[in-house]
């Protein structure tokens, strides 16, 4: 599993190292320019002051610039974990431990595209809106995982059913287990929301924010892979047990049977 990592985290480090060479500066620029014709650092220097963090307006525009593209980041590398991890953690856990399970493929490279974009889109809007209070440790703690928890359950849920079941299976059980995806997703969300507290600090975040940014991306790219692991191992079990007791709906597992899968 830990092999699985390498190829999402170097193609992610490629990606983003091109992109911040190219428009790290630029971002900073046109984000200081905005703040400057729109008396933005006033106003920030007194939201800060309020929530007893003044001592970072000195770097207000790089920590934006820094709050804006880390997501974007690691939302890069979930892509490339869905892309070249997910398949082979699916072909280990279906041929280990579900031999018997049928392929009926009701998900589609088209369905996981969409589905991906959907749950990005969302989540960036939620992210966006919840930003100030992200600076906030506490709720950093509490949001930053939430958030998470939600993206992975509907990216990998569905990448992890979309071989074996069909249409009306994805459909069923991602809306009746949803709770307990969102509690495995949330429980590695938390794991993956220190490396990017790190990244909204002060002025040393700033200085180092190549390094942290580089550091936070294979961290997650590394929780996201046994992440995928926990989903594929949670998702077939689910669908065994569900064809296996279809014709009677009041003998299904409760979705608590499954928060201690592996």
């Amino acid at each position: 599993m830990l092999l699985l990592t390498v190829v999402p985290f170097l193609l992610s480090l490629a990606f983003w190292g091109v992109a911040l060479s190219l428009e790290l500066q630029p971002m900073i620029d046109w984000i200081q320019t905005y703040f400057a014709n729109h008396d933005g650092f006033r106003i920030a220097g007194v939201a800060l002051e309020w929530v007893g963090l003044g001592a970072i307006r000195t770097v207000i525009v790089p920590l934006i610039a820094m709050w804006v593209l880390l997501p974007l980041m690691i939302i890069t590398a979930l892509l490339f974990i869905g892309l070249f991890a997910m398949p082979a953690i699916e072909k280990h856990v279906s041929t280990r431990y579900y031999p018997q399970l049928e392929f009926r493929r009701g998900g589609s490279i088209s369905g996981i595209a969409w589905v991906s974009f959907y749950s990005f889109m969302t989540f960036l809007l939620l992210w966006i809106v919840t930003l100030p209070l992200s600076a906030i440790p506490p709720l950093g703690f509490v949001i930053q995982p939430a958030l998470w928890g939600w993206l992975t359950y509907r990216v990998m849920g569905y990448e992890a059913l979309a071989a074996h079941a069909d249409r009306q299976e994805i459909k069923s059980i991602l809306h009746t287990y949803r709770r307990p995806m969102l509690v495995i997703g949330s429980i590695t969300g938390l794991l993956g929301a220190a490396p990017t507290l790190l990244c909204i600090g002060g002025v040393l975040s700033v200085v180092f924010f190549p390094i942290l940014a580089a550091v936070s991306i294979w961290l997650y790219v590394l929780v996201f892979v046994f992440t995928g692991l926990w989903f594929q191992h949670f998702c077939l079990q689910v669908l065994a047990r569900h064809r296996g007791t279809i014709l009677s709906a009041s003998q299904l597992p409760e979705p608590d049977d499954f928060i201690s899968s592996p």
